[in-house]
């Protein structure tokens, strides 16, 4: 499986510049973080120079339950939310999917 951003794109949709590529990550990223704040997880975007955006997410009433989550293209060319081990989550549209997941792995029972 592949997280890259910048090179992995559907042969029927022109290739996104690097930039564009960046803002539809974070874009992703940040309405899954406004998902998961409302199933009461925290979530902060991690944006470090010079490596894919993601984001923290901590169960609150267990902190050692903690997870980074990716958004990126697969090789399929279509917008995934990932885990830290490069498995796939869910669709990068289905926000309320992807929240389900996360929220049952990061489950304090």
């Amino acid at each position: 499986m592949s997280l890259d951003v910048e090179h992995a794109v559907r042969p029927s949709v022109a290739p996104a510049t690097a930039s564009q590529s960046r803002q539809m990550n974070l874009a992703r990223l940040e309405g899954l973080a406004e998902v998961l704040a409302h199933c009461g997880l925290r979530a902060r975007l991690m944006t470090p120079p010079g490596r894919v955006p993601s984001l923290h997410v901590v169960n609150p009433s267990a902190s050692a339950l903690a997870e980074d989550i990716y958004a990126g293209r697969g090789q399929d060319g279509l917008w995934w939310f990932w885990w830290s081990w490069a498995e796939r989550i869910a669709a990068g549209d289905d926000l309320e999917g992807a929240a389900a997941k996360i929220r049952r792995v990061l489950a304090a029972n």
